[in-house]
């Protein structure tokens, strides 16, 4: 957690902290001075903090108290601290009230109001808040309606949303409450630790989601602005078991260039369907090879068989690219056979 100087870390969650390093005791008569609407904030963000570094206790309590200190750091739990603390200075039913409220808003689903709006409403709902906030927004949506909503936002604010979207990692959840809280205020006029979100996969299935316009566009920034991220994200987009996913007549193209030595070698974790499919768009004579190949193959390295795989894959990228191979559901859900 940041130092108190973090302007990430809000009033109430400073309190809460210095009453954690305060102790039962000495917090319940703070506790006892305040009104319940208070102490269920404070006690919110208290069952939300596992522990807190000494260096920010330290920093916490000068702030408040000039030369209060204490060793070590706070190791206390925050939610089993307020669990305790909570009906020693509230009647039996309050403190139980504020507990169910404590859990109520931890099990609370962020963003989960946006899920039946509308993308392109949504999109214009949002695309004057900061790349920040849309990133943190899009990363809670579904793969599918995320990619709706990107579509609807301005070329080159795509393009920084999505290497936001890509670099994010933890973000506080007191910061996802707030955009959330704010969010559904503004379209109903109209009508723990950090949350894990984001990063490279998130954006691979968003782009997998999206039409080939945007999808291209997008892939062609990255291309240019940060080539390693670009093949990150294509090589989670388009995976070697994908090839199930492709119509026949593209597998068939995709054989051709393919050398018989090389796709010996990637089938060999492949699944059996993904086998089949192989064997399927081969001549009978070609698919028995194949099986011959595969049989008296030794043991191979795991870091070989990724090779051989990616060199497929680069072949089936460029073939997509030119028209002849076409991944089935990209494009709108419609197969191609």
């Amino acid at each position: 957690m940041s130092g108190p100087k973090d302007s990430r870390i809000s009033g109430p969650q400073k309190a809460a902290m210095v009453l954690l390093a305060m102790g039962e005791e000495a917090s319940a008569q703070i506790l006892k001075k305040l009104s319940t609407e208070e102490i269920k904030a404070l006690s919110l963000h208290m069952s939300n903090i596992d522990r807190v570094k000494k260096e920010t206790s330290d920093e916490l309590l000068n702030e408040f108290t000039s030369l209060f200190g204490i060793e070590g750091g706070v190791n206390v739990d925050g939610d089993e601290f307020i669990r305790k603390l909570l009906p020693s200075i509230m009647r039996g039913e309050e403190a139980s009230e504020v507990i169910s409220k404590i859990d109520e808003e931890k099990q609370r689903i962020p963003f989960k109001h946006l899920r039946d709006v509308d993308p392109k409403l949504l999109s214009g709902f949002i695309k004057g808040e900061h790349p920040q906030t849309i990133s943190i927004i899009l990363s809670h949506l579904e793969h599918q309606k995320a990619s709706q909503v990107l579509a609807y936002l301005p070329e080159q604010l795509q393009f920084e949303i999505i290497t936001r979207v890509a670099s994010l990692e933890s973000v506080p959840p007191d910061l996802i409450r707030e955009v959330d809280e704010v969010l559904e205020k503004e379209l109903s006029s109209v009508g723990t630790t950090g949350q894990h979100i984001g990063g490279v996969t998130v954006v691979a299935e968003i782009l997998n989601h999206s039409d080939r316009r945007t999808g291209d566009s997008i892939l062609q920034y990255l291309d240019e602005t940060d080539s390693d991220l670009a093949e990150k994200v294509r090589k989670l987009m388009f995976v070697f078991e994908d090839l199930l996913n492709v119509n026949d007549s593209g597998i068939r193209d995709l054989l051709k260039e393919v050398r018989n030595e090389e796709l010996t070698v990637a089938l060999k974790t492949a699944s059996e369907d993904l086998k089949a499919k192989i064997f399927k768009n081969l001549s009978q004579r070609a698919a028995q090879m194949l099986q011959e190949d595969m049989s008296m193959m030794g043991p191979s390295r795991l870091s070989e068989v990724e090779t051989a795989q990616q060199a497929i894959l680069v072949v089936a990228r460029r073939l997509e690219k030119e028209g002849k191979l076409i991944l089935a559901g990209k494009d709108g859900g419609e197969q191609f056979v």
